[in-house]
């Protein structure tokens, strides 16, 4: 059985299949769903699902008082996302890609608890998210790391917060185990900032993983890194991800990264009222390794796909910026 589908309105460019491992969009209902895979009709339960989004929308409220009106600075209000709807199986690693600005860091902090949604909800195991868990980690893109805290205390001061009860001779025990799964074995005791940006981003994996969460949630985890630590750190991910298993969302603007590290890809439109357009499969074997993901017969096919997604979408963008 697959382990994903998703439901965001039917496709905004009018096409159909562009190719076999793109799955077109389904209506969701509470009952059984049937989907297309690989050009079959597969039936999924949304019951077996560890995270469901169910018809998400945000708005964005517009300034509307009379003081802004008076000033000229009045505006509508603005529809971030809108009816967007996924459901993820446990185990799974998911990333989600689209043109700047569409949307995609505003979904990801709604299934965080950071933000909530207009409309629609977001389920973890059948329970509804309206605040941050520690069943979440959150990996943000600019480290917010403690900048008086060593690599040692940020991450002690996650284990403490979410265990309060747990003994020092434990929390100390998670915080060297999570320090070494992520390399910085030697840096405990340095700060923010005598650490690099590569070394900054492991202590945010750390600080993530030592909580023991579910899901793990990545908003563009290297997007702030030069090319040859970011490809170190994404083939760090893949084998803490390996060993670990957890259910992972990233955020990326990588079609390489994405392709490296995903069992499914999610592609938005642009915005404003963006919504899920197509799910990619992505059939390479675990683990992963670079070269021979990038020797895959359809390695090419989804990079184009994806490609031409990006650039469809982003040439709207534009074109709606200089009427």
């Amino acid at each position: 059985m697959s382990r994903f589908f998703s439901s965001g309105g039917n496709s905004q460019n009018g096409k159909g299949d562009k190719s076999d491992l793109v799955r077109p969009l389904v209506s969701l209902s509470n009952s059984t769903t049937n989907y297309r895979v690989n050009k079959q009709t597969v039936s999924i339960d949304p019951s077996n699902a560890q995270i469901s989004l169910r018809h998400i929308s945000k708005v964005f409220p517009g300034r509307k008082g009379w003081l802004n009106k008076l000033t000229g600075q009045a505006s509508s209000d603005f529809v971030a996302i809108e009816d967007m709807s996924l459901d993820i199986e446990h185990n799974t690693f998911v990333s989600i890609i689209g043109p700047s600005g569409c949307g995609k860091s505003t979904l990801l902090n709604i299934i965080a608890g950071l933000s909530s949604a207009t409309s629609g909800e977001v389920l973890i195991d059948g329970q509804i998210v309206d605040k941050p868990g520690s069943d979440r980690g959150m990996v943000f893109q600019n480290y917010a790391l403690m900048p008086w805290m060593t690599v040692q205390g940020n991450i002690k001061f996650a284990v403490e917060t979410v265990f309060p009860k747990m003994s020092e001779i434990q929390q100390k025990r998670i915080v060297k185990e999570n320090i070494q799964l992520v390399g910085l074995t030697g840096a405990e005791k340095k700060r923010p900032h005598e650490l690099s940006g590569g070394m900054r981003q492991r202590v945010g994996i750390a600080r993530a993983l030592a909580i023991n969460p579910q899901i793990l949630l990545m908003d563009e985890p290297f997007g702030a890194l030069d090319a040859l630590t970011r490809g170190f750190l994404q083939d760090e991910i893949e084998r803490i991800w390996e060993q670990q298993r957890k259910t992972a969302i990233m955020i990326t603007h990588s079609i390489e990264e994405a392709l490296l590290l995903s069992d499914r890809i999610v592609m938005m439109t642009k915005g404003p009222a963006a919504r899920i357009d197509e799910v990619l499969d992505v059939p390479f074997p675990r683990p992963r390794d670079r070269t021979a993901v990038e020797e895959h017969p359809d390695y090419l096919k989804l990079k184009k796909e994806m490609e031409d997604h990006l650039y469809r979408e982003t040439r709207a963008v534009e074109e709606e910026r200089i009427r």
